[in-house]
Parts: structure tokens; C-alpha cells; sequence
């Protein structure tokens, strides 16, 4: 192992028992946080750890806790608890560093881990590189008699529902409301439907009984069919769909129609704005939410911020800018006003925020603006090969800018948790969208390096 290979755009994510996200090498990771972050070598030093419902997450737990004790640091065990739960924990219980095992909206199969920084948001790329390392090289242990202890947090679920609450308007109600939670039968089962309930809504729960292995498994922010059809049936107001991690969030309306997370973050930037709650009129956003996103802002007089793919960059951004809201098309919303990191939940009660404020369905909120038609494929490839590179691929992105011109766009990267490139483009002419999509994908398969 040499520079930075384990970590990827969002810690480090894997099969569950291969190479990395083996429990030897959260072993080694567990050992390495807590070496760097127990540099003045005294005692009182604590880490906390959550995870979602994954099967391994007890292995990974386990693993990390061992590497982590090794070296001094004492571990709090938070248990299943969404991954923004983690992040105010870290920071309100005083933490040194938090970790949360998750592979987030990826199957039961796949798990991951992610690292906080005592501030509660997410290790920079410094601190990362500096884990890694000491993995490779092996850390310095701890003497027997500082080894650190290990024990369970019974109430960790309860702060953060408290937490939650407090992010809904004081003098409101969702009685009345008949809300659908789809939990992915993942962190959130139990956190979710309880603080809809304790804020007065009728809650009808879908994804709320994890076995191990069901994790997103037709449900959730990825796969909302479920719910919708639940949503429908029952005749509720709105619909809540969470991922496994409860991260990111897809709203749907009374008719089942999905909300993605632009369409979430116009209607907030607007809200914000017209309230001055929108620091710099800004909001952030990655190189993938829909151009409809940027006209509609700017007709308002707004700013749409662009960042690179993943959450952790728009946190970045926002921070140094000093703007307090952005997110990601797939559905994860930062509200720094409330959370370091994406929080499906709270995103979710600010929506239901709005649908009692206006007196408005969800219908009416769901649809802020007219997306541009925007279509995305994925092409998987092998391992260690570098598609982007090839003279082919490039002469297909070349000519499909140009026959866009000013009238759209394309962008292709690689997946940064999973060996895809993804190819999307946009534009109004949905025949062009497709030749050229088309184009770019034929271009990597024929360079051979395709994986079926």
C-alpha cells in the first residue's frame, strides 16, 4: 500500500471480508485513528462509533474497537444510528474523532467506514492521509495499563431524535398529517418513525425491519417504488424515503411522485431567501444537480455554487464560502444551521416545515422548477484499468460537447465507491441527449476493458 489507496470520496468502502473492508484492516484503521488522535499520548481521549444494520457492521464494530482501545483511545458504542447522528454526537459528547460503518445507500453485501473529526464534520484529506500511513507502517501501541475501555451508549438514539425535533418549528404540529417513512430497513428504523410521532403526524412505516441483509433492498431513497405504491394505498400526505444510512432522502408527494434532492434544495434556497436565511444568497450544489436547478436560482436572484461529486465536498465548499445550505440531486441536504453532514431526516421535517406553513399539499412544494432533461449511464469497468484515458473515449467527449454547443451539457467521471464511469449529459433536444450519452458509452465498451 502506497499514497492513498483506502480512502475514496467518502472513507473507505469495499465488500464486506475483502480487501480493504476486512476486520484486519479495520483492525489496523482503528489503531491508526486512534494513534493520530491521541498524539500527546494522555489518557481521557474517547472515539464514538455508530453503524447502520449491515450483517458485518458487528465484525467492523468488534475490529475497531479492538484497534482503537489498543492504542489508548476509549470507544463509545452508539449502536444502529443514522451517520449525521454520529456527527452531532462527536461534537456534543466532546469526542476526539467519530466513525460511522456504513456502505450508506449501497447493498447489505458492501460496507464502509467513515470518519469525524472532533468539529463533527468529516476528516479532512490531511487527516486522512495521515491514517493511512500509520495503517501501513503499524501503530504505536499503548502499555498495558493505558489501554483504553470500551461500553455502550444506551441514550445516543434519544440525543439525536431530541436534536431532530428542535429543527422543526417550535409552534408547529404535524397532526393532521399522515406521513409515510420509508427507513430502508436501515440506521434510521427506529429514530425516524419516532420523531414523526412525537411531532403529531400519522406514521405508516415502510423499511423499518432489518434482518441484516435487507438493507435497501427494494426500499429506501433508492429504490421508492414501495412506498409509493404505500403512499398511494393509504391515502397519506407525503412520503419520506430514507437510505440506508439516512444520509440522503427522496420526498414523494400524495400522488407518489419523487422529489429528488434539487428539487428539495430550490424549495429551501427560495424559502431561505425570502425569509434572509440564505447565507449570500448561495446555494451549493455538485456538477451533477439539473441545469433547470441554475436557471431557476438565478431568475431569483440566486447563486448556484458547483462543487465536485460527494457530499463532503459541498461541506468544503460551504464551509469556506460561509454558506449554510447545499446538497446533492441524490438527496443528501446540508443545513450547517443544524447539521455537519447530510441528514435525510431533517431535510425531510424542514419539507414537512413547509407543507404546514403554506397549508399547501406536497404536490404543490415537490415541483419547484421545470428539470432539463438529463440522462445518466453506467458503464462498469475493471479494476486498475483507466477508461477516461483512452483516445477513443476522449474523441467521443469532444464531440459530443460539440454537438451540445451552449444548449446543454456532459460530464463523465468515474464513481468514486465503485469501479463506474458515469456518463450524463443534458440538454432540451432528448433525441441529441441520447446519441450523445449513447456515443460515449459505445466509446468505453469498445475500448475492451468493459465488465459485464
Amino acid at each position: 500500500m502506497t499514497g492513498r489507496t483506502l480512502f475514496g470520496t467518502d472513507g473507505v468502502r469495499g465488500r464486506a471480508n475483502a480487501y480493504p473492508m476486512t476486520a484486519e484492516m479495520a483492525l489496523k484503521l482503528g489503531a491508526a485513528a486512534g494513534q493520530h488522535f491521541r498524539q500527546d499520548g494522555t489518557a481521557g481521549h474517547r472515539v464514538v462509533i455508530g453503524k447502520d444494520t449491515r450483517l458485518s457492521g458487528y465484525m467492523f464494530e468488534n475490529a475497531l474497537t479492538a484497534g482503537l482501545t489498543s492504542t489508548g483511545m476509549n470507544v463509545l458504542l452508539l449502536g444502529p444510528i443514522p451517520t449525521p447522528a454520529v456527527g452531532y454526537l462527536t461534537r456534543s459528547m466532546r469526542a476526539d474523532l467519530g466513525i460511522m460503518i456504513s456502505a450508506s445507500h449501497n447493498p447489505h453485501e458492501d460496507n464502509g467506514i467513515k470518519f469525524f473529526g472532533p468539529d463533527g464534520f468529516k476528516l479532512s484529506d490531511a487527516d486522512e492521509t495521515a491514517i493511512e500511513a500509520l495503517a501501513e507502517a503499524g501503530p504505536r501501541l499503548a502499555d498495558a495499563g493505558a489501554i483504553g475501555r470500551a461500553r455502550r451508549i444506551d441514550d445516543g438514539r434519544f440525543r439525536y431524535v431530541e436534536r431532530a425535533k428542535a429543527s422543526f418549528p417550535v409552534n408547529r404540529t404535524l397532526s393532521g398529517l399522515k406521513v409515510v417513512i420509508d427507513c430502508a430497513n436501515g440506521a434510521a428504523y427506529r429514530t425516524a418513525p419516532q420523531v414523526l410521532w412525537e411531532l403529531g403526524a400519522e406514521v405508516i412505516e415502510v423499511g423499518t425491519d432489518p434482518d441484516g441483509l435487507n438493507i435497501n433492498l427494494g426500499c429506501g431513497s433508492t429504490s421508492v417504488a414501495q412506498a409509493a405504491e404505500v403512499v398511494r394505498s393509504s391515502g397519506a400526505d407525503v412520503g419520506i424515503c430514507l437510505d440506508g444510512d439516512a444520509d440522503r432522502v427522496m420526498i414523494l408527494d400524495e400522488t407518489g411522485a419523487v422529489a429528488d434532492g434539487d428539487q428539495i434544495m430550490a424549495l429551501l434556497a427560495g424559502q431561505w431567501a425570502e425569509t434572509g436565511r440564505l447565507a449570500g444568497d448561495t446555494l451549493v450544489a455538485t456538477v451533477m444537480s439539473n441545469l433547470g436547478l441554475e436557471r431557476h436560482l438565478e431568475a431569483k436572484g440566486l447563486r448556484l455554487e458547483r462543487t465536485p461529486v460527494g457530499d463532503r465536498h459541498v461541506v468544503e465548499r460551504m464551509r469556506s464560502g460561509g454558506w449554510n445550505l447545499g446538497g446533492e440531486q441524490s438527496g443528501h441536504i446540508v443545513m450547517t444551521d443544524y447539521t455537519t453532514t447530510g441528514d435525510g431526516l431533517i431535510a425531510g421535517l424542514q419539507f414537512l416545515a413547509a407543507m404546514t406553513e403554506s397549508a399547501l399539499p406536497a404536490s404543490a412544494l415537490a415541483r419547484t422548477f421545470e428539470t432539463v432533461p438529463q440522462l445518466l449511464k453506467n458503464v462498469r469497468f475493471r479494476a486498475g484499468s483507466d477508461p477516461l484515458a483512452a483516445s477513443g473515449v476522449q474523441r467521443a467527449i469532444a464531440g459530443a460537447e460539440a454537438k451540445m454547443g451552449d444548449g446543454g451539457r456532459v460530464l463523465i467521471r468515474k464513481s468514486g465507491t465503485e469501479p463506474l464511469i458515469r456518463v450524463m449529459a443534458e440538454c432540451e433536444d432528448e433525441t441529441l441527449l441520447t446519441a450523445v450519452v449513447d456515443d460515449i458509452v459505445g466509446a468505453v465498451e469498445n475500448e475492451g476493458i468493459v465488465v459485464a
